[in-house]
């Protein structure tokens, strides 16, 4: 199964998951302080299981034990009230060298905390911290490595594919649909980001976002954690002649492959290649493809460049299409249900994005 990287292409969500308590594990492997590796805690802000954002970052920090480090999980779960203590505990803890964290929701923690914890290191993903030292950081978060993703790039291709599948009646049992929907967790910049990306992306392909691109967001207290709100929300989408539905939302989304099904309709799926991480072999069949946003591939690659010395602190990173940041799936059922031809147009749109000749907008 390939994953597209157009000249290297392809990886945040700000999602919020669903869950509650905290674990050391969640099937992780925990180190102890004398185990001579160097050890990595991953504080999240929900939990794991999502199948989408944080289960991205967990693979790629799974995967950096192949490297030598050892990982521990905490799942700080969804009440955001327990979130700032959550993240206290675990930085006061001599059981890590490093810190991983992800989200918009974080970087305050994280430019708190640095600057006591001068000797540990801290890796944020999918925001930054201020660098400059004039909004917290009193050491300029010198022990901070932070990237965050192009996502309007990926999300740029997404709506020049749902366009022309659309345009072209390419959907089996969607021919007469007009429409395609975008389903947001919270009007963040992040997510708007997703939003902004499509649109130009709709647009470029022929199409007018203003009549052909439904857009709402999940809202309430737990945006990123709420399939029922997210089953609805696209179930409306699909009765007003939406084609597909793209959720933009962490575990909100997994409500929409429900209604898809009920529907007989399609999806995107969203940071992970969502075919294989869901489990219900019908809510696959309803993804058309996945754009990702490859957390998980940023954070090995920062395992891997910290070990060597060369990773950069005390600056921000951003990945794009060009870094193989973010990118979109091309599998069997890819190419069961996207054209040749619009599979060929993709790629160069990809290409062109990649090398600058294309400018995607953005909401930041």
């Amino acid at each position: 199964m390939n994953k597209i990287r157009i000249l290297g292409a392809v990886t945040a969500l700000s999602a919020v998951l669903v869950g509650c308590g905290s674990s050391g594990g969640s099937g992780t492997a925990s180190s102890g302080s004398n185990s001579g590796k160097p050890r990595i805690k991953f504080v999240i802000n929900g939990t794991l299981g999502d199948r989408s954002f944080f289960d991205s970052a967990y693979a790629g920090l799974k995967k950096a034990e192949s490297l030598g480090y050892s990982l521990k999980v905490v799942e700080l779960g969804s009440d955001r009230t327990k979130w700032q203590s959550g993240f206290e505990d675990a930085a006061s803890g001599d059981d890590y060298d490093v810190l991983a964290a992800g989200t918009v929701d974080t970087a305050g923690f994280i430019s708190k905390l640095a600057p006591e914890y001068p000797d540990k290191k801290f890796w944020l993903f999918d925001s930054t911290v201020d660098y400059t030292g004039k909004n917290g950081c009193s050491n300029k978060c010198a022990n901070v490595y932070s990237v965050t993703f192009k996502q309007n790039e990926a999300a740029y291709l997404a709506g020049f594919l749902a366009e022309k599948l659309v345009a072209g009646k390419a959907l089996p049992g969607a021919t007469g649909d007009t429409k395609v929907g975008v389903m947001g967790g919270v009007k963040i910049p992040v997510i708007e980001d997703f939003v902004v990306g499509f649109k130009a992306g709709f647009k470029a392909a022929g199409g007018n976002p203003s009549s052909g691109v439904l857009v709402q967001y999940v809202g309430g207290g737990n945006p990123f954690g709420d399939p029922a709100k997210g089953k609805e929300i696209a179930s409306s989408m699909y009765e007003q002649g939406a084609a597909l539905v793209w959720p933009v939302a962490g575990s909100s989304g997994l409500g929409v492959f429900e209604s898809a099904v009920a529907a007989e309709r399609y999806t995107f799926g969203v940071d992970s290649d969502q075919s294989k991480t869901l489990t219900d072999p019908a809510q696959q069949q309803t993804v058309v493809t996945s754009i990702l946003k490859n957390a998980g591939n940023a954070l090995y690659l920062a395992a891997k460049e910290n070990k060597a010395g060369s990773l950069a602190y005390g600056k921000p990173a951003a990945v794009g299409l060009t870094e193989n940041g973010v990118g979109y799936v091309d599998n069997t059922g890819f190419k069961k249900l996207v054209p040749a031809a619009l599979r060929t147009e993709l790629k160069n749109q990809a290409a062109k994005i990649a090398s600058g000749a294309v400018t995607v907008p953005s909401a930041f």
